[in-house]
């Protein structure tokens, strides 16, 4: 019943316009924040990590302006959704670094797109899937009833979505060997098996192996990409992965790796996703971050 209530109330937001949904989103943010909601609480945990010289007024501004990107993301993403491209591609107002996105598509190798959770990653998907064939992990989401509907808007440039296990991830592989492109989000919380501690912004974080291992297998390149929210639509970024993300050395690659989604916040901290619990898991010895 639940399930069925939030799958209306996102299909009803998807009629929004872009700029009356964030409108409503900034209205809402500042409930989050004035509230202290839990993502409002959560971000200024990881805001004090990351940023130790920041003080607290400088850490409450940006996780007020942090919260306002955030209900935007919320109310803008089901428009997304339901309308898919071309409308996408219309709403792409400016593109830096096309020309590294262009020599990559152009190169017979395949391209994996490093998308941190800043800005509208699924706008990045969508207009990416029209230039070239893509091949993506998908994990459907808790809400069963959103499944359908996430998964057609993601396929409707063109891409294949495969599941997060070892039959996806090998046809990943395939895909990047036939100079395909694939989408990766790089700064979600892997399980222990799947990750590695690398610094990020400092502090000690459980980083995937999985990108480095698809370099290693695929012979692929690498891009960091973020769609970062403007006035009339998005900004495309593109810019060039460290070499030293392809190293063999794990430790390496995966400190690299953390070096690009630091320049990728960098471009709009207040539009990255700080209300994750991206530090969860602790190196032996270390406090926890959250209660």
């Amino acid at each position: 019943m639940r399930d069925t209530l939030v799958l209306r109330v996102l299909k009803l937001i998807s009629w929004l316009p872009l700029s009356i949904g964030r409108i409503k989103g900034r209205f809402f943010g500042w409930l989050l924040y004035s509230f202290n909601a839990q993502p409002a609480r959560i971000t200024k945990l990881n805001l004090a990590l990351c940023y130790p010289e920041m003080n607290a007024k400088a850490i409450n501004t940006l996780c007020a302006r942090r919260m306002k990107h955030l209900a935007q993301a919320v109310f803008e993403t089901p428009l997304v959704w339901r309308k898919g491209n071309p409308w996408v591609t219309s709403k792409v107002v400016s593109i830096r670094g096309l020309e590294l996105f262009e020599a990559a598509i152009a190169d017979e190798r395949g391209t994996i797109l490093i998308i941190p959770h800043q800005g509208n990653w699924e706008v990045l998907g969508l207009w990416a899937g029209q230039h070239q064939a893509m091949t993506s992990l998908y994990d459907p989401p808790r809400i069963e009833l959103l499944q359908e509907w996430i998964k057609t808007s993601r396929e409707q440039s063109g891409a294949t979505l495969v599941p997060t296990n070892v039959r996806g991830v090998a046809a990943i592989i395939k895909a990047l060997k036939r100079g395909e492109i694939t989408g990766i989000l790089p700064d979600q919380q892997p399980p222990p098996e799947s990750g590695e501690f690398a610094p990020l912004l400092g502090v000690q974080t459980r980083t995937m192996t999985l990108i480095n291992k698809l370099l290693q297998r695929s012979g692929a390149q690498a891009l960091m990409c973020s769609a970062i929210r403007i006035r009339g639509g998005w900004e495309l970024h593109f810019l060039p992965a460290d070499e030293a993300l392809y190293s063999e050395n794990v430790e390496i690659s995966l400190s690299a790796l953390n070096e690009g989604v630091e320049s990728i916040i960098a471009l709009a901290p207040e539009q990255y996703q700080w209300e994750y619990k991206r530090f969860r898991d602790r190196p032996t010895g270390e406090s926890p971050a959250y209660d």
